[in-house]
């Protein structure tokens, strides 16, 4: 594959044991609080929490191209990444032999059971891996969390579940018994939060966010759920920064046009409503400028530079019709093919729709440009698509590195 780096050295991978390697380049020493990343995929999440300031220097995932990437990038020398990669499932994990103080435990919890697009099985999914965050937070007791998923978990279907996970974030110990039904556990733990003298474990504060709103060029909507311990203040989540009214009087004014030196749509009033006064944010970002500066994509795979190539085929479906150089994204999808797939297409300043290139998707979700995507366009597609925004990533850790700074 094109751009691959040559490892230093080689991480083994641990099913059963959350073992920290402390010899791998970045690694924290063996006195150090560390932090902690579950179903890290390809690190968009890493990214985000290491800008802010923590050091998540182990990272777990069961899917192997995405433990490729992880190590690919850690063992780099552009690397994005520091600290071992764990590959394996996690509900094999035993957490008592990690015996490191525990900073920072974050994780996008897998979302399929949740997500609009999927079979809508929830709990009943096997893949809901929330039970094993929950375990995890349980037995190591970390200082602070912070969990990811898909407004997906908003559904009236889905939410009683959903209210129930936040019950037992904010309770762990009172685990489930053996056998027992969620909705039995669920009213257990009601009936323990509601004794006399009750005394949270941890502090839980939970919002839906747009990526676009945070300045990613991306118009992605994900529930944060942020949890501190009970002698930190409770979190707060940071306003946004961006919005859409202030792109639209940008784009209204001229200024947007004049600004990227290309010429204004001349039936642009008729394309966008007055969106009412301005906010005094800064604008979304568009799909333009995060594509900015990117050299053009090669023609075929073996000749790219960093994931970077034309991929043929591209058409629009009714009802998904792709996205604009001038608006944030519509979401990056996990898909290859099929409308899901129709989404990760845009159409040029000549009217002509294509696919984006896989590079310009992790553009999109803001990596970095020197992360590389280990595996064939189908396993790049879904580790980009399933990721975090690292910017979004980084703009929650920063109020929550900055909370714990204040102790």
């Amino acid at each position: 594959m094109a751009n691959e780096v040559e490892y230093a050295g080689t991480i083994e991978p641990s099913p059963v044991s959350p073992g920290l390697d402390t010899k791998r380049r970045g690694a924290m020493p063996d006195t150090s609080p560390i932090d902690v990343n579950l179903f890290a995929g390809a690190g968009g999440l890493a990214i985000g929490l290491r800008r802010a300031g923590f050091a998540p220097c182990v990272l777990y995932d069961n899917d192997s191209y995405a433990c490729r990437t992880l190590r690919h990038n850690i063992e780099s020398r552009d690397s994005t990444l520091v600290g071992s990669v764990n590959e394996g499932d996690v509900r094999k994990v035993d957490w008592r032999s990690l015996t490191h103080t525990v900073r920072l435990l974050a994780g996008g919890v897998p979302c399929q059971p949740f997500s609009l697009a999927g079979k809508h099985l929830a709990e009943q999914d096997g893949r809901n891996l929330f039970p094993e965050a929950i375990r995890a937070i349980r037995e190591l007791h970390p200082m602070v969390v912070m969990i990811e998923n898909v407004r997906g978990l908003l559904r009236p279907s889905f939410q009683p579940y959903f209210e129930y996970v936040l019950r037992q974030l904010e309770c762990p110990s009172v685990k489930p018994k053996q056998q027992e039904g969620w909705k039995d556990h669920n009213e257990r733990i009601r009936k323990h939060q509601c004794s006399p003298g009750y005394q949270p474990e941890y502090q839980v504060s939970w919002r839906l966010l747009d990526a676009a709103d945070y300045g990613v060029a991306q118009n992605r909507h994900r529930i944060f759920v942020v949890l501190t311990s009970s002698n930190l203040p409770v979190y707060k989540f940071p306003a946004p920064t961006h919005s859409r009214a202030a792109l639209i009087h940008e784009q209204r004014s001229g200024r947007y046009w004049d600004q990227r030196g290309i010429s204004r749509p001349k039936d642009l009033d008729l394309c966008l409503e007055y969106p009412g006064p301005n906010d005094c944010r800064l604008p979304w970002l568009t799909v333009r400028d995060a594509l900015l500066g990117l050299p053009d994509p090669a023609e075929c795979e073996e000749s790219a530079w960093m994931n970077h190539w034309n991929i043929p085929g591209a058409r629009i479906y009714d009802g998904h019709t792709g996205s604009s150089l001038d608006h944030p994204s519509k979401t990056i999808k996990s898909g290859v093919h099929g409308v899901p797939g129709g989404e990760n297409i845009v159409t040029d300043d000549c009217g002509e729709v294509r696919y984006y290139s896989l590079r310009e998707t992790a553009r999109l979700q803001s990596f970095p440009d020197s992360h590389y995507f280990e595996g064939a366009r189908l396993h790049v597609t879904r580790q980009i698509g399933n990721a975090v925004p690292s910017r979004l990533a980084e703009v929650v850790a920063l109020a929550l590195y900055q909370l714990i700074g204040k102790r």
